[in-house]
């Protein structure tokens, strides 16, 4: 099992448009949901009333990071 829950990372469109990362271009990426925490609503324990958010976190190839890093100190 992978990240969050899921099998795979998946490709991401935001507003149509494909979504890739800018510094090692994969475009692959882990989705999940996350809650909106807001300090006046935990304070009255109502977190529920919070909105939510779809995230995408980055899933490089193996062995990326390092190039990308290398990339990020030319």
């Amino acid at each position: 099992m992978g990240l969050f829950g899921n099998k795979e990372p998946e490709t991401v469109q935001v507003a149509g448009l494909h979504l890739h990362c800018e510094i090692c271009k994969h475009d692959r990426f882990w989705k999940r949901e996350a809650q909106l925490n807001t300090s006046v609503a935990t304070f009255f324990n109502f977190d529920w009333v919070n909105p939510g958010a779809a995230t995408s976190t980055g899933s490089f190839p193996r062995g990326n990071f390092s190039e990308a890093g290398r990339r990020l100190s030319a």
